[in-house]
C-alpha cells in the first residue's frame, strides 16, 4: 500500500482529493495537512511514501517546502506560471498536474508513479535500459489518448450548449439541456476538459458536496 499524505490550503479540496486516492488501488491517504508547517510535522510523523503537495500555502510556498521533504511527490496545483513549474522539477516533483484536473488524469498519474516505484525498488539496481524504462512509464499517462467511441455530432452539441451558455454548468445540465444521459455528457465533458477546450472547476452545493461545472475558454 503506497501511503499518501495530502496537502492543501483548502480543506474541501483536500477531502475530494483524498476521496480521489482513496479509489485507486494500491493508495491509502494517512492524513493531510493544510500548511506548510502542518506538512513537515506530519512527514516526520508519519513517513509518507507519496507527498500530494499544491503550490499555494498559507504561511509559505509550497515550492520551498518541496526540497526539504525528502519524499516522493507530486504537484497538484493552480499556478501555471513557468517559474512554478520549473521550480517544481528543480525541487525534485515527480510530477505536475494542474488544477481543476479529472478523476481518470489523477488516477492514471497515480497508476503510473505505482509502476515507476515497483521499477525503482530499494533492493534492485538498475541499467541504463531499466532506468529509461522507468522515467517512461512515469510519464506514460501525461498525454490523454484520443477517446474512443465518441460522436463528432454530440461533441459538437455538448460544445455548442458550453459556449452559449451564460454561466459554468455541471454535466446533469448540460444532460437535461440535451436530453442525453448524465454519464454521456460527464463523458464528452471529461474528453473536452483533457483536450484544454473548456475549464472545469469544483462548485460547492447547500449539502456541501462538491461537484464538478464547465466553462467554455474564450
Amino acid at each position: 500500500m503506497i501511503r499518501t499524505l495530502i496537502v492543501d490550503d483548502d480543506f474541501r479540496v483536500a477531502g475530494v482529493h483524498a476521496g480521489f486516492v482513496e479509489a485507486v488501488p494500491g493508495f491509502a491517504v494517512v492524513g493531510t495537512a493544510h500548511t506548510a508547517a502542518e506538512a513537515r510535522a506530519r512527514v516526520r510523523e508519519l513517513s509518507p511514501d507519496l507527498v500530494l503537495l499544491d503550490v499555494y500555502l498559507p504561511d509559505e510556498s509550497g515550492l520551498s517546502l518541496l526540497a526539504e521533504l525528502q519524499t516522493d511527490t507530486i504537484i497538484l496545483s493552480a499556478a501555471t506560471d513557468t517559474r512554478s513549474v520549473r521550480a517544481a522539477v528543480r525541487g525534485g516533483a515527480l510530477n505536475y498536474l494542474i488544477k481543476p484536473f479529472t478523476t481518470r488524469q489523477f488516477a492514471e498519474r497515480l497508476t503510473a508513479y505505482a509502476r515507476y516505484r515497483q521499477l525503482v525498488a530499494d533492493d534492485r539496481n538498475l541499467d541504463q535500459a531499466g532506468l529509461d524504462r522507468a522515467f517512461r512509464v512515469l510519464h506514460e499517462q501525461d498525454r490523454a489518448a484520443t477517446p474512443k467511441g465518441q460522436s463528432s455530432a454530440t461533441a459538437r452539441l455538448v460544445s455548442e450548449q458550453l459556449q452559449r451558455a451564460a454561466r459554468p454548468l455541471s454535466a446533469a445540465e448540460i444532460a437535461n439541456e440535451l436530453g442525453v444521459a448524465r454519464a454521456t455528457a460527464q463523458r464528452y465533458l471529461t474528453a473536452l476538459a483533457e483536450a484544454g477546450t473548456v475549464e472545469m472547476r469544483l462548485r460547492y452545493g447547500a449539502t456541501g458536496r462538491p461537484e464538478h461545472e464547465y466553462s467554455w475558454r474564450a
